[in-house]
This record gives structure tokens, C-alpha cells and sequence, in this order.
């Protein structure tokens, strides 16, 4: 009877942290990027009165070669961004594209509900200057799965997607 319920026990904690555990098979993964780190730093928690939580700061040069893409994710912070050369497509959770040419200004909000993608659909490469302001303790972006989209993993499917939302 001990070994039923402790078998009982482990199928339950299986189940359970295995239902907590993040979906890999639909991440969109990267292609295509490279980052250079040109400066970064923490403002500790109470240091600034206008950062009561304190804050990541990092300034990264961010290249997407043609082709590439940052595939969907988010950021837990607000992220400013310039685009120094070439034209980077941005569709956000609305699959609605915004393309942002050289000497325009990118913003993209924090939060989950920010879920974006950077691709670059031209011939030469997307390079872009990022300010990041992350919380302490969170990464620079989260991956995330692509909207409205549990099983397509794969751009042609989302762009499929998209396209059929009239979005793009």
C-alpha cells in the first residue's frame, strides 16, 4: 500500500511540475543575431528615488543579418531603441508590421502582452543601438511563443497565421 501511494505522489509532482514547466516546441528561436554589450550596469534598489526597485541597465549594438530574425519574445523592462542601417520588420501581438527604417526611433513597452519579433526581410543587415532598463534579476528578453499560436513553431506558419488574420 506504501509503494501505491508513493507511486500515486510521484506521478502527481510529475504531472504538476511538468505542467509549470514553459513549452519549448513553441519558441521561435533565433536566427541570424549577434550582440556586442558596449556598456551595462546596475542602479541599485533606493539609490534613486525615480528607481525605487532599482534597475538593469545595458547598451548593446544589436546586428540581424538579412534573413535573420530575434524570433517572438518579450522583455520584462522598456527597451528604446535606434536603427542605425538597414530596415528592420517589427510585427508585434497583433501581427500588425511596422518597419522602422535608419535614424528611427524603436520602443517597445515591457510585459508578456509585448510579445514581439525583429526580422530582417532585406539584403543588407539590420544594425541597431539598444537601451534596455530590466528589472534586477530578469533577463534581457524572455522568449515566447508566437500569438495566437500553439503549435506553429515555424515563421512560414506564423506569417500562414498572420496572413489569415488579414494582419500582414
Amino acid at each position: 500500500m506504501k509503494q501505491l501511494i508513493r507511486a500515486l505522489v510521484g506521478v502527481i509532482a510529475l504531472t504538476v511540475v511538468g505542467g509549470l514547466l514553459p513549452a519549448q516546441a513553441t519558441a521561435t528561436p533565433s536566427s541570424g543575431i549577434s550582440a556586442v554589450t558596449l556598456a551595462e550596469g546596475d542602479i541599485p534598489a533606493g539609490l534613486l528615488p525615480f528607481v525605487p526597485a532599482g534597475v538593469h541597465v545595458a547598451v548593446r549594438e544589436i546586428t540581424v543579418a538579412p534573413g535573420g530574425t530575434t524570433g517572438w519574445h518579450y522583455h520584462d523592462g522598456d527597451l528604446i531603441g535606434l536603427v542605425r542601417s538597414g530596415t528592420l520588420t517589427h510585427p508585434g501581438p497583433d501581427c500588425v508590421a511596422t518597419v522602422y527604417g535608419p535614424g528611427e526611433i524603436i520602443r517597445e513597452p515591457r510585459g508578456q502582452a509585448n510579445t514581439h519579433v525583429g526580422r530582417n526581410l532585406g539584403a543588407t543587415a539590420v544594425v541597431l543601438d539598444v537601451l534596455y532598463l530590466i528589472p534586477l534579476g530578469k533577463p534581457l528578453s524572455e522568449d515566447a511563443p508566437a500569438p495566437g499560436a500553439t503549435e506553429r513553431s515555424d515563421l512560414a506558419s506564423i506569417d500562414r497565421f498572420c496572413r489569415s488574420m488579414g494582419r500582414i
